[in-house]
């Protein structure tokens, strides 16, 4: 092994851990802030809003198409960003073809991290797995949105057993969470690909969207004080 790469790489390798881990400790700081306080995200939020929404909707057969609407609008937006997902793989693989051409304007600003091909594949198979992460939420998002789609027009007046409105609700949700899950791998494609710039810009860009992912996941102040008071 050549003893000059062993630093930049190890630069690179612990750039990468320290960027997966910040992120695994913001989720876990989130889920426990959650168990606290179920109203604390906007994400916890909208799975009490669904529930709701399928208890009203089932309650009245005349919802029937307001449903429907509803769950097309998701499943439309699922779609299109499983589409893009799939358009981005290929984007990539496209890139890894083209490695040789571009590793030295690509590492122009590499400082502290190595240059080297195997590297070089390596964070882009790592690009790969993220997008594939990504359409395989989407994928199973759009899957049970359908599902869904027929669960919650069954009239609560037929009283089955396994089709009841928090049933629906825990379906619905599962199909919320895969589609969050999407948007993450989406949102941790942004320091992966500074990554190829560098390790620095790695660590740079996953603090940067930790702080405006913060700022996004957290629900309004307002929502916590009805939660509190209902409570």
């Amino acid at each position: 092994m050549d003893i000059t790469l062993f630093t930049p790489i190890t630069n690179d390798v612990l750039s990468f851990l320290i960027s997966a881990s910040l992120v695994s400790a913001y989720h876990l700081f989130l889920r426990h802030k959650i168990k606290i306080n179920p109203a604390y995200t906007v994400q916890s939020v909208n799975m009490i809003a669904r529930t709701a929404w399928v208890e009203t909707i089932m309650q009245d057969e005349k919802n029937g198409v307001l449903a429907v609407q509803t769950l097309r609008n998701s499943t439309m937006a699922a779609t299109f960003l499983a589409s893009t997902s799939v358009l981005l793989i290929i984007g990539v693989l496209t890139l890894s073809e083209q490695g040789e051409k571009l590793e030295a304007h690509w590492h122009a600003l590499n400082m502290i991290g190595a240059i080297h091909p195997m590297l070089w594949m390596v964070k882009l198979l790592l690009l790969l797995l993220d997008l594939f992460v990504a359409f395989f939420s989407f994928s199973m998002s759009i899957r049970i949105y359908n599902h869904v789609g027929f669960m919650i027009n069954v009239p609560l007046r037929l009283n089955h057993k396994m089709l009841t409105p928090a049933h629906v609700a825990t379906h619905l949700n599962r199909a919320g969470y895969f589609y969050s899950l999407g948007m993450r791998s989406y949102y941790y494609l942004i320091p992966l690909v500074f990554w190829l710039f560098g390790p620095h810009f790695m660590l740079a860009a996953t603090i940067v969207m930790l702080i405006v992912l913060y700022r996004i996941d957290r629900a309004p102040d307002i929502m916590t004080m009805n939660f509190s008071d209902i409570d």
